[in-house]
């Protein structure tokens, strides 16, 4: 079964007077459970995928479906809808909110979905112990390292049970300690949980761990592999 289906998608941008296209007729189909990277240097499409495949940002044409809901003619109602009950999203600046404990942040997803307070905490809980958090319930973001504040991003982003996570260069901040412990980690979810993963990356650690390996260069498929194991 497929979780996401892209079919001849297009996006353009404009910077000036120029048009860039950050896709150019993308068709591709990422099965349930997958653990997938987009790989491609700066500039090649690979975020703009993501954010599209997330319903963060609109194609200018094609088709793309999400956990079998076609997303391009949604509106932004029901796509704020659809992400918060489906899709788990994992950014490369953190975006932890500084004001909030650990928990506090994990519970905040649940929070907007109506989850009684009891719940939110014992489910918050015990993804951080999942994560390798127990005991730093209590600590905000500033006094976490950039590897624990990932994992506390990772947590809130699988608490609710998404179909899918979106990953948007989830290494990028972390040395290669903490950035391989993340993904050992994530890697134990997807294959314990089911949980589908896509990255977006240029970090060759995330291409080395993924199953596929799709290649985007200058808005087109490059190369699409998935491994032998």
């Amino acid at each position: 079964m497929n979780i996401v289906e892209c079919i001849d998608v297009r996006k353009t941008y404009k910077q000036g007077n120029i048009l860039i296209k950050a896709l150019d007729s993308v068709s591709m189909s990422i099965e349930k459970g997958a653990f997938v990277a987009i790989a491609g240097p700066s500039g090649s499409g690979k975020t703009t995928m993501l954010n599209i495949i997330g319903g963060l940002d609109k194609a200018d044409s094609g088709n793309v479906t999400l956990d079998g809901q076609s997303i391009e003619k949604m509106d932004q109602s029901a796509l704020a809808t659809l992400r918060l009950h489906n899709v788990g999203f994992v950014f490369q600046a953190y975006n932890l909110i500084p004001v909030l404990s650990a928990v506090e942040n994990v519970e905040f997803i649940m929070l907007l979905q109506g989850i009684s307070m009891a719940q939110r905490r014992k489910r918050a809980e015990t993804i951080l112990d999942d994560v390798g958090l127990s005991g730093k319930y209590d600590r905000r973001p500033a006094e976490l390292s950039g590897g624990q504040q990932q994992r506390v991003a990772v947590a809130r982003a699988i608490v609710s049970n998404p179909s899918i996570v979106l990953a948007d260069e989830p290494t990028a901040n972390l040395d290669s300690t903490a950035g391989k412990g993340l993904l050992e980690m994530m890697k134990q979810m997807n294959e314990q949980k089911n949980v589908t993963f896509i990255f977006s990356t240029h970090d060759q650690m995330v291409m080395n761990y993924a199953r596929r390996l799709i290649h985007i260069r200058d808005g087109k498929i490059a190369d699409d592999t998935v491994k032998e194991g």
